[in-house]
């Protein structure tokens, strides 16, 4: 167990280890019940400009990415992967999406937002509920669709390029909309991204390891 841990540690690399350890420095600091942006602060003045500098034909569809990006379309999507790769038999990635995906939402939804308790921003597009902080959209969107890319690639390699380009697209998008539909606060979005690229890491270098050792004699 000890030496599966340590192969895990290394899969990792030291730059993601350093970035993990920066990450829980900078969370143990921020928390908990962290406060809203002062009025007078770039993350205030970024919501309140954002509306001004995009034209207001992009209101309607970013409203409805951001609602496409929740977990009852994602959820749909994982499924119908994780369906995929029981039909192809590819069980070390059902297993990988599966827990990576349940994972990231029991982190922001269970363990983070309840510890940090941060409101939302006001006069939001939208009827939300729920903590603020971190944002489980940029977490969850980070963790399923680059997790998805990675796995598929795996047995598709001539898919990897479009399949990052496409995902990153879309993800972009769902950070603007989020933002646009004030939803959350800009660090939101930071510390949501940050968080999904930790736990995605750290599944994907436990499915290396788990595939090393399935293939030694």
């Amino acid at each position: 167990m000890n030496g599966l841990l340590l192969e895990w540690v290394k899969a990792l690399g030291f730059t993601r280890l350093v970035f993990i350890f920066t990450l829980i420095v900078i969370l143990f600091w921020s928390g908990p019940n962290l406060a809203i942006p002062q009025t007078d602060s770039l993350e205030y003045l970024l919501l309140d400009n954002l509306r001004r500098w995009l034209p207001d034909y992009f209101g309607p569809p970013l409203a409805i990415i951001y609602q496409l990006s929740g977990t009852l379309f994602t959820g749909v999507l994982v499924i119908s992967l994780l369906f995929y790769f029981i039909f192809r038999r590819f069980w070390a990635d059902f297993i990988c999406l599966f827990f990576g995906t349940a994972g990231i939402l029991g982190i922001i939804d269970r363990i983070l937002k309840p510890w940090f308790d941060r409101p939302r921003p006001d006069n939001s597009s939208l009827l939300l509920s729920g903590a603020s902080f971190p944002s489980g959209h940029a977490a969850g969107s980070i963790v399923f669709y680059f997790m998805s890319c990675t796995l598929l690639a795996t047995h598709y390699p001539r898919l990897r390029l479009p399949l990052f380009v496409l995902s990153s697209l879309w993800v972009s998008l769902i950070w603007l909309s989020t933002l646009y539909c004030r939803a959350h606060w800009p660090s939101d979005i930071l510390a949501g991204a940050s968080v999904g690229f930790v736990w995605l890491s750290i599944c994907i270098a436990g499915l290396r390891v788990w595939e090393r050792h399935k293939r030694l004699p």
